[in-house]
């Protein structure tokens, strides 16, 4: 290492700092809404800084979208993030392609990652099957850039479903690898968040599989769109079994059906499972089916109808993500700067 890189002290305390963001694949589900909508403008309120973004880079991967699709889902999802409360003046809302470091810190990620680390990744593993030589480069370094994604704004705590975990504790290896080698303590070690009854939402027609805006079955989700007569209809024919709810949660082990419908009411009513099962012991679904589609529709309906409201002012909407890059990038490129420092690239002033 040089003279000109001053490298920080080990035990570096990182400003709290929550980052975390969904890819706009469009068709935003209950599941997004429960799994990570409703928990992103909860952190709001703990008092730590909050940055949210729409991964528009991550959503080429596995394949190009049609660019006006692509537009299109990147403003529904800003506009499903409003609606479910994240507040652009409290937290950074933005389309990650709008702040270059995030792709000029992923090549310098690409080349401190294992290609062994990347190969053990599931999400690689189950996205390109049995047609891996036919992936993309980048849906394979998908990870990489994640992991830029995150530390690129010294991010220490990531709100995460189960399904992300992985990706997560890769960028802890990276972040580590990287003050390892450089011998900094630069790069905080990020912590994945997973809290909350309902992280993991699945099915309404199969309890054992994760609520997919790709599955075939419109019956299958509760779309943040739906309507209020569609959301009753889908939890009537939702899934179940012939027993009525147990006196206790653990009578829900074995009722992945159950467990889901009643994983999905505590989650928007702000109870514990506990707190429902007490309230509905004994009843048959019959009874819980009607109390569960009230709740929903009562909580679903002002999202819905304010992402409609939303999706008629495009321009409102490219505003919003345009300011919160600038405040995300004016974050970013000093990091960026001092990434570069350390590793002993140029930056010349020009202009």
């Amino acid at each position: 290492m040089t003279d000109a890189v001053q490298t920080p002290h080990v035990g570096t305390k990182f400003t709290p700092r929550v980052f975390s963001g969904i890819q706009p694949s469009g068709g935003l589900t209950l599941g997004n809404y429960l799994g990570a909508l409703k928990r992103f403008a909860q952190k709001q309120d703990e008092g730590i800084e909050t940055i949210y973004c729409i991964v528009d880079m991550h959503a080429i991967t596995a394949a190009l979208l049609d660019p006006v699709k692509l537009r299109q889902q990147t403003r529904e999802l800003a506009a499903g993030f409003i609606a479910s409360g994240i507040d652009p003046k409290r937290s950074i809302l933005f389309n990650q392609s709008q702040v270059s470091a995030h792709a000029e810190l992923a090549w310098i990620f690409n080349c401190i990652a294992r290609m062994g680390w990347m190969n053990r990744m599931t999400q690689w593993k189950d996205k390109a099957g049995k047609h891996a030589e036919a992936a993309s480069l980048g849906l394979f370094a998908y990870p990489a850039l994640m992991a830029a994604d995150i530390l690129l704004y010294h991010a220490t705590q990531v709100p995460v479903g189960e399904d992300q975990k992985q990706h997560v504790e890769l960028t802890r290896d990276i972040a580590a690898k990287f003050n390892h080698d450089y011998g900094v303590d630069f790069f905080p070690i990020t912590e994945p968040v997973i809290e909350g009854v309902a992280t993991r939402v699945m099915s309404l027609r199969d309890g054992t599989k994760k609520m997919s805006k790709s599955d075939p079955s419109d019956q299958s989700r509760i779309n943040l769109t739906d309507d209020a007569d569609a959301i009753s209809a889908k939890i009537r024919k939702a899934k179940t079994d012939p027993e009525p709810l147990p006196d206790t949660a653990e009578g829900l082990a074995d009722r992945p059906d159950a467990r889901n419908l009643v994983n999905i009411y505590a989650a928007l009513a702000d109870l514990t499972v506990e707190q429902v099962i007490a309230d509905f012991a004994g009843k048959q679904f019959g009874v819980f089916k009607p109390a569960l589609a009230d709740l929903a529709v009562e909580k679903l309906r002002p999202i819905s109808t304010e992402m409609q409201r939303l999706m008629q002012d495009p321009a409102e909407i490219d505003r919003i993500l345009g300011e919160g890059a600038d405040r995300a990038d004016a974050i970013a490129q000093p990091i960026l700067r001092k990434t570069l420092d350390i590793v002993g690239m140029i930056r010349s002033r020009r202009g």
